[in-house]
């Protein structure tokens, strides 16, 4: 199939000529670029680099891709193409609490937000008359004990049938397995109601309110096996005073949080988020 724009992501060693070779390969070919971003890890000595383009109408996805492999292979680059017009397919798990998932739901919808949701999971039944008002299907998968792993089968299953591409945790309150995080490495996105590394686990707002803070804030990561402890994509924070209670931190919390998840789902739809260890790199 043939698209219009195309989105190119390549991550190599640094060297001269890294961003000479992809915008040569494009112009080659009469194509366009309509966006491009590059950042040079100065650390490890890294390329990163996001080009969006078009004019290549005659030549299909694989056609780009075979034409461009030997750049690739010369330069050592870890790379990928996408059709710009492509939306990433999600599913969504939501336990009880439904202002990210709301949130989301609600930019979905509107098309603010560039993604294909294909559906709702969750371990309650809460939510299902919200998903299903926006004609989503709500898949409950109950958690009983003794019973986590096979309700996790249940959700990687429904994952791989629905050919969804991201698992968003919008305020899913369960710890995910060793075997179910590596089956979704980098894959996976979680909203932590804190400022990580800050106030890690359960009731982070109470942990903030005991400490005294005069900030709090909400951190979205990809989901690795070590809990709260992924790849930072997006933060951010709010000032708060000694007067609020820590129902006020929540209510304050609960915006940060649907902000900032909102942002990190959108940047790896985008294409925009390059992985180094246990950092990310996110060329906006």
């Amino acid at each position: 199939m043939k698209h219009d724009t195309y989105t190119l992501v390549t991550d190599c060693p640094d060297r001269t000529g890294v961003v000479a070779a992809i915008s040569k390969f494009i112009a080659d070919r009469d194509g366009l670029i309509l966006e491009a971003s590059h950042y040079r890890e100065p650390v490890e000595s890294r390329s990163y680099m996001r080009t969006v383009f078009s004019g290549m109408k005659q030549r299909s996805k694989n056609a780009i891709e075979s034409e461009f492999a030997p750049i690739a292979a010369d330069l050592n680059m870890v790379w990928s193409l996408w059709p710009s017009d492509q939306k990433c397919k999600v599913l969504i798990a939501v336990s009880k609490q439904d202002h990210c998932l709301n949130s989301m739901l609600h930019r979905w919808n509107n098309g603010t937000l560039p993604i294909d949701v294909v559906g709702v999971v969750s371990n309650h039944d809460d939510n299902r008359r919200l998903v299903e008002w926006y004609g989503l299907d709500y898949y409950h998968f109950p958690v009983t004990k003794g019973e986590k792993p096979a309700q996790e089968k249940k959700i990687l299953d429904l994952f791989k049938d629905l050919n969804a591409e991201l698992l968003v945790l919008a305020r899913y309150m369960q710890i995910l397995s060793s075997e179910m995080t590596a089956s979704l490495a980098g894959r996976c996105i979680n909203i932590h109601h804190s400022f990580l590394p800050g106030f890690k686990g359960a009731r982070p707002y109470y942990q903030a309110h005991e400490r005294g803070v005069k900030l709090i804030g909400a951190t979205s990561h990809y989901v690795t096996e070590d809990l709260d402890e992924g790849p930072i994509i997006e933060q951010a924070v709010e000032r708060v005073d000694h007067t609020m209670d820590p129902q006020r931190l929540t209510e304050i919390g609960n915006d940060i949080e649907s902000v900032v998840l909102n942002r990190a789902v959108r940047w790896h739809a985008e294409h925009r988020v390059f992985v180094n260890g246990n950092r990310t790199a996110v060329l906006t």
